[in-house]
């Protein structure tokens, strides 16, 4: 299907690995000329474009840490005069402590939430005005810890909680410029960050949640954000997508 990408420009944060990469080369397919943004997975990011360019399309690398805002703000102004616009924008750079909330410390809490929550701030700020003028996208991704809690993860659930609230005021307040803003909700998707101790544990018991009896991959996340980010999803804002294997039905 073609979703009418061709010519866009996406910027896809923490897109050097995992469902940040699947996103941007799905962009990368669809004709959108992808931002591949990351902290400090140079040479994995560089893999990234280089994936895109063989598949004939355009891409480059943006080093930014998204809890930066004028690292941000920098990040953006270079796309722009790069590619001369701005489009699409997909939050997926994310930061997860699994630990007992008694057990934390505010040192915890503020890492989790300035790249959770500040991050998405700060990527949706810098790109607000250059979506307003093209009627562009905004994705962001979260965990479904955010709509239902989950044990060891009270922080980051209050990080992803904002950005959901974020996102539904965004969708409203843009929404007259025809800019579109939507999260998507995600289950436990196995990554290179995955606690492979704790996961190896906890494997059966996990899966005895999910109605389709496995996790999830980072290429069952990269189709729902290519379609949402198309024409085809323009009457679509202010919506939470959960992308879970039925882990939490929630309306």
């Amino acid at each position: 299907m073609d979703l009418g990408l061709r010519g866009k420009v996406a910027l896809v944060t923490g897109a050097a690995r995992d469902v940040g990469r699947e996103i941007a080369l799905a962009l990368g397919r669809e004709g959108a000329t992808v931002a591949v943004n990351f902290r400090s997975s140079a040479p994995d990011a560089a893999k990234v474009v280089s994936e895109i360019e063989a598949l004939g399309g355009r891409a480059a690398a943006y080093a930014a840490d998204v809890a930066d805002l004028d690292a941000v703000r920098g990040m953006v102004a270079k796309i722009v005069g790069e590619f001369g616009r701005l489009d699409i924008l997909v939050n997926n750079a994310g930061l997860v402590f699994r630990q007992r909330f008694a057990e934390t410390e505010p040192a915890d809490w503020h890492r989790q939430i300035d790249v959770g929550l500040y991050g998405v701030i700060h990527c949706c700020h810098a790109a607000a005005s250059h979506l307003e003028a093209r009627q562009g996208r905004i994705v962001s991704l979260c965990g479904d810890s955010a709509r239902v809690g989950e044990a060891g993860l009270a922080v980051t659930a209050a990080s992803r909680g904002g950005v959901i609230a974020l996102t539904k005021s965004l969708a409203r307040e843009l929404g007259r410029s025809g800019v579109t803003a939507n999260v998507i909700a995600l289950g436990l998707v196995e990554t290179s960050h995955s606690d492979r101790d704790w996961l190896e544990a906890n494997r059966v018991k996990i899966i005895r949640q999910y109605p389709l009896r496995r996790l999830g991959q980072p290429a069952d996340v990269a189709p729902s954000v290519a379609f949402l980010v198309s024409d085809r999803a323009r009457w679509i804002t202010g919506q939470v997508l959960s992308i879970n294997g039925g882990f939490s039905m929630v309306g």
